[in-house]
């Protein structure tokens, strides 16, 4: 699968459901790896403002995000319609602090994001398959939600919020296909009794029977309805005992359960990247979403890290044995420092050395409690750079390998007599002029204990 963005600039205009402010948020084309980022183009700088999980800042019947001095507030729907699009990269730009609230779904971004037209990239779209279940609970509220392993991207949404009109709902989708068809028009929602809190605490300025659905699960008196008239400037409203105020037709049997499906599927794609697995949601709500994002989020970077080490297997034949190394370097006991080549390519390369007690230096570095010297681990590295440099010229016998620089290096954990150095360099830049720029990080295990930038050159031998 490639990443995608748009293929032209579409805007969008509304009010802010909370705030209350005219917005104009238009989304535009960005370039592979750019993600989903925000742009407040009415403050000073226009500061981005990056989709980030780790960037929200307020949970409080939405989910804001803030960076560089600059929020974005209700955020999830925009965010549902992209992830439910399968759009990687998009600019937004946003004139005021809340993304318009429209009808209260995502439908009317789907709308705008279908007529701008959606074309692939040539960057493959990088997915997150979980690994192991991935829970997340609050006790207090009931609250459970669980990520497990699939091949897909599948979501089931409990809710139960113990009321006469909802009852217990649930809502699933089988993939994001179904999204647009089957959740994207789904409307918010609250309960009647919620409305006076949200306004003593400033909150639905731009609410309207028109972009929110008001669920109504007792009996009111005429003296309420004609306050709730005014709250929402309107003439009259009305219910039939209990339901929905101003009887406004559902558009399916469990649209508040497949609204709060809308909302996970906005917050979890604040994680970033793309997963898959089969998640489900008993009572789910932003501040759960968010939370249970930021615990797959850690996984992701945790298995990301941990799949740049390099693994090694001592029964596989290696490229190079330590004769083959031999000939490749001019260094000779006691300094020849790599055992074995395991992997290598054109810019890149994975050495082995085997750390024994035996070794020369131990006597005199710290015989008493024996280390391996941090300059032998630098200098292990540089070895097995050389072995991938000299690896590509024809006589490797007749050339010499000298260091540069070393920059930025980093000694993390002891090495013991015991020890495995499994050492892996990356070119930065091709070789110039016989110079070659690697980076360097040496392992034991899955525990980085050094690393360095090292320029070295690759010369001639003076016979």
């Amino acid at each position: 699968m490639k990443q995608t963005t748009i293929k032209k600039a579409v805007s969008i205009s509304g009010v802010g459901l909370h705030t209350g402010q005219n917005v104009t948020l238009t989304f535009l084309p960005a370039i592979e790896n750019h993600g989903i980022k925000f742009q407040r183009v009415d403050l000073p700088g226009q500061p981005i403002v990056d989709a980030d999980v780790d960037n929200v800042v307020d949970t409080s019947r939405g989910t804001t995000i803030e960076q560089n001095g600059a929020r974005v507030a209700t955020v999830e729907h925009v965010m549902a319609s992209l992830a439910g699009l399968e759009i990687d990269n998009c600019l937004l730009q946003i004139d005021a602090t809340e993304t318009p609230i429209m009808d209260g779904s995502s439908r009317y971004f789907i709308k705008a994001l279908k007529d701008a037209g959606i074309q692939d990239l040539d960057a493959e779209r990088e997915y997150f398959s979980v690994p192991h279940n991935v829970y997340y609970n609050e006790v207090d509220k009931n609250i459970e939600m669980i990520a497990m392993p699939l091949d897909d991207y599948r979501l089931t949404v409990m809710v139960d919020y113990n009321s006469p009109v909802l009852g217990s709902q649930h809502a699933s989708v089988t993939s994001l296909k179904e999204f647009e068809s089957d959740i994207a028009s789904c409307r918010t929602f609250c309960f009647l009794h919620e409305l006076e809190m949200l306004l003593k605490h400033g909150l639905i300025q731009g609410g309207d029977l028109n972009n929110a659905i008001v669920i109504v699960d007792r009996v009111i008196e005429d003296e309420e309805m004609d306050h709730l008239a005014k709250l929402f400037n309107k003439p009259k409203v009305e219910v039939r005992k209990e339901g929905i105020l101003n009887n406004v037709e559902l558009r399916f049997h469990n649209e508040p359960a497949r609204h709060k499906l809308l909302d996970l599927i906005g917050d979890l794609a604040l994680i970033g990247t793309p997963i898959k697995a089969q998640i489900m949601a008993a009572r789910p709500g932003h501040a759960a979403n968010v939370e249970f994002g930021k615990r797959i989020k850690a996984l992701i970077k945790k298995t990301r890290s941990t799949n740049n080490i390099p693994k090694y297997n001592p029964n596989k034949e290696p490229i190079y044995n330590i004769n083959d190394i031999a000939r490749f370097l001019p260094h000779k006991y006691p300094f020849l420092l790599v055992d074995k080549i395991i992997d290598m390519g054109k810019s890149y390369i994975v050495a082995v050395k085997n750390v024994t007690i035996n070794e020369p230096f131990f006597p005199g570095h710290f015989p008493n409690n024996p280390v391996m010297p941090g300059v032998l681990i630098i200098e292990a590295m540089a070895q097995a750079g050389g072995v991938m440099i000299l690896s590509q010229v024809e006589d490797p016998e007749n050339y010499n390998t000298y260091f540069m620089k070393i920059d930025n290096a980093k000694f993390k954990e002891k090495v013991l007599p015991g020890d495995t150095l499994v050492l892996k360099l990356d070119m930065i830049a091709p070789i110039r002029r016989g110079v070659c720029v690697m980076k360097a990080h040496a392992y034991v295990g899955e525990k980085l204990v050094c690393e360095a930038e090292l320029m070295a050159q690759v010369a001639k031998k003076i016979i």
